[in-house]
């Protein structure tokens, strides 16, 4: 019975277990150098993951929030500048544009990829505008030859919100090698996870990346001697090592990723009633997630029907950050920007994990038809 059977909306237990072995032989030698905090699983990790993105330079931090706030820092955003983003994302991309005393300068997106338009960007600068911080949505990179070339133009900063895309590719290219830095977050439940927090900023400028490593221990320039106001936001030992091993298998795990949004979208294709994702190909899109825009059903009335079919679903975000409470002070109202509340108010993302069944997929997309034919 439908009842009986349920497919998880996300399934990270299953990857863990598969690599517990080789994580935990990784963190043993953590443990026996007592090398808990930065040290050489670190160190090892930052090396490998900047070849990974094309980079010359990764610095691990504790979070990706951090790792948007630091790089934000060493591009010289600071009080009273303005910043150009997406108010369609998690609210750490704006948290870190306040957190330097700037302020955020939403641009709408685009409707069929979901991500900061281009198009809209240069009318949003101002003389205050100081950084475009683009991000790229659920695992899809971000137009970024078109935004390089607007940041060059009026020369400024670009920063990539590359949280939910390791290993997406744009033109060739990893994300997180385009911007001037490119910021990741290793939750748990991204496509490369910690076994706890973490984040790093990738960079091709040595400059940038030796004053965020500043930055990230108490801005020392040689022990206990602080050249600016610094921050304890150093990646830890064992996250480190867990991050070198799972690091290894993001490929293969990405590959499965986009094995099971290619069936959505053949299986899905045509389908009145629900919007799928566009897929840019070439490994422009490493879905963290399966995002579909339900078109005449509410809501909240779909994820219960589909729930009740024992699919489990998600959404991200339900609320744009230009509405959120914590941003009011800036002034803008429903309507602002309609694209990006169109599709936050219609959203819904779909079981998506490496090792998702074919049969689970399947079943999800049928019981999708369903519940749009019952109406």
């Amino acid at each position: 019975m439908a009842e009986e059977r349920r497919i998880p909306f996300a399934n990270i237990s299953e990857e863990n277990e598969s690599l517990r072995s080789e994580i935990e032989a990784a963190m043993k030698a953590v443990i026996d150098g007592s090398k808990f905090i930065l040290g050489p699983a670190v160190e090892e990790f930052e090396k490998d993951f900047a070849n990974y993105c094309d980079a010359k330079h990764a610095v691990a931090v504790n979070s990706g929030t951090t790792a948007l706030q630091l790089a934000l820092i060493a591009c010289g955003v600071g009080e009273g500048d303005e910043v150009i983003t997406t108010p369609h994302s998690w609210i750490s991309t704006s948290w870190a544009i306040r957190y330097v005393g700037a302020k955020p300068v939403f641009v709408d997106v685009n409707a069929d990829t979901c991500i900061l338009s281009p198009d809209l960007v240069e009318a949003a600068i101002t003389p205050k505008t100081k950084a475009i911080l683009p991000v790229h949505l659920y695992g899809r990179a971000a137009d970024m030859p078109q935004l390089r070339a607007i940041a060059d133009k009026h020369k400024l900063a670009l920063i990539e919100d590359a949280a939910q895309a390791h290993g997406a590719r744009r033109d060739g290219r990893r994300v997180g090698s385009h911007g001037d830095c490119g910021c990741f977050s290793f939750y748990p439940a991204k496509n490369l996870g910690a076994w706890g927090e973490g984040g790093a900023i990738t960079t091709n400028d040595a400059a940038k990346a030796d004053h965020m490593r500043r930055l990230r221990d108490h801005a020392q320039d040689g022990r206990h001697h602080h050249t600016e106001l610094g921050f304890n936001a150093r990646m830890d030992g064992l996250q480190g090592a867990t991050l070198g091993v799972k690091l290894k298998h993001l490929d293969q795990n990405n590959a499965g990723r986009a094995s099971a949004a290619a069936q959505y979208a053949n299986e899905l294709a045509g389908v009145a009633g629900i919007k799928l994702p566009s897929d840019p190909g070439d490994a422009g899109h490493v879905w963290h997630l399966y995002s579909v825009v339900i078109e005449d059903l509410d809501r909240e009335e779909f994820r219960n029907a589909m729930k009740k079919r024992g699919v489990d679903t998600g959404v991200h975000y339900p609320t744009p950050i230009h509405l959120q409470p914590a941003f009011a002070d800036l002034g803008h109202e429903r309507g602002s920007f309609p694209v990006a509340e169109d599709i936050m108010a219609r959203c819904v993302s779909l079981p998506m994990f490496p090792g998702l069944p074919e049969s689970d997929v399947n079943y999800v997309c049928e019981m999708i038809r369903d519940v749009l034919k019952a109406g």
